[in-house]
């Protein structure tokens, strides 16, 4: 007996006979899955760039919305509402008030003398006397606030005139929300776009293998032995679509860092940390889930 098929033995005799028959399960799953993948042949390749190319698109748009939340908050901070304060008012005191109102984040203090003296190092007043008013500047929490918080500011008394940048807002707003929607529509078609590749992929090989499958039946193999290596291989294409697509959203990352760089703005820390673990999810989860509804609709096990 040679010393290979000695060890062999030996290794047999330490691993309990339930543990030797799942690891033989586990294998001819595997060969199942990889016999599955065999017999799809040159169709693989394009499977998985179909998969690789619906995925790069929600990719990027996912990728994208981070970095426009970012602009979106930095230029929120911009937008701030300038209280002008009747003469008579006590602007700490006004300014405890307004930070009293949801979604305020900062108010800062401008008196009519700080005021004064930045004018007068742009113009000559010097004579005149000081008609600006104490200001408060209101930075609220999101964009979208700002009507909200200037409808509650007007209620306090002591508000001479209010002022801010309402139409930008109300754009920029409207950007965020309509680029947000695009982002979760695109994420339906990616689904159902994957759901289709994949349902009919296994359907061609539930094709190929019918008699070979019915033998199993008839022998009394497992449904799940049946269904277990069909559901892998629908998870193989969207694990390999997943991987492909970073090729392109790495170009995608490197073009948004850059423009962060030139607009000053910090990116979010684990923006494409997230971007990938949800690609990879997203990509593995519908293309299994896709393999189990066709195995369900065209294979009675």
């Amino acid at each position: 007996m040679s010393n290979k098929r000695i060890i062999k033995d030996t290794v047999k005799k330490h691993i309990p006979q339930r543990h030797l028959s799942s690891i033989r399960i586990m294998y001819r799953i595997a060969m199942e899955t990889i016999y599955g993948l065999k017999r799809t042949g040159l169709i693989n390749i394009a499977i998985i760039a179909a998969m690789a190319a619906i995925l790069t698109i929600f990719g990027a748009l996912f990728r994208t919305s981070f970095s426009l939340s970012s602009f979106v908050d930095k230029l929120g901070d911009a937008f701030e509402i300038s209280v002008y304060l009747k003469s008579n008012t006590d602007p700490v005191y006004m300014t405890t008030r307004i930070k009293e109102i949801e979604h305020v984040k900062k108010v800062t203090i401008i008196t009519k003398e700080q005021a004064w003296s930045e004018m007068n190092k742009d113009m000559d007043v010097s004579g005149m006397e000081n008609p600006l008013p104490d200001t408060l500047h209101v930075t609220v929490d999101d964009p979208k606030n700002i009507s909200g918080v200037c409808d509650n500011i007007k209620k306090l008394s002591g508000i001479e005139n209010m002022s801010y940048a309402q139409e930008i807002a109300k754009k920029l707003q409207t950007v965020t929300t309509v680029f947000n929607t695009v982002t979760v529509l695109v994420l339906v078609v990616v689904a159902l776009l994957t759901i289709i590749i994949i349902n009919c992929t296994i359907q061609l090989v539930i094709q190929s293998r019918k008699d070979e499958i019915e033998i199993m039946r008839l022998m009394g193999v497992s449904n799940w032995y049946i269904k277990i290596p069909l559901i892998l291989q629908g998870a193989i294409y969207g694990f390999l679509g997943a991987v492909i697509s970073l090729i392109p959203l790495n170009t995608v990352q490197n073009g948004l860092l850059k423009l962060h760089a030139f607009l000053n703005v910090s990116p979010s820390e684990f923006a494409m940390n997230t971007v990938v673990f949800c690609l990879f999810l997203m990509a593995i989860f519908f293309s299994a889930g896709g393999s189990m509804l066709s195995i369900k609709k065209h294979l009675q096990v």
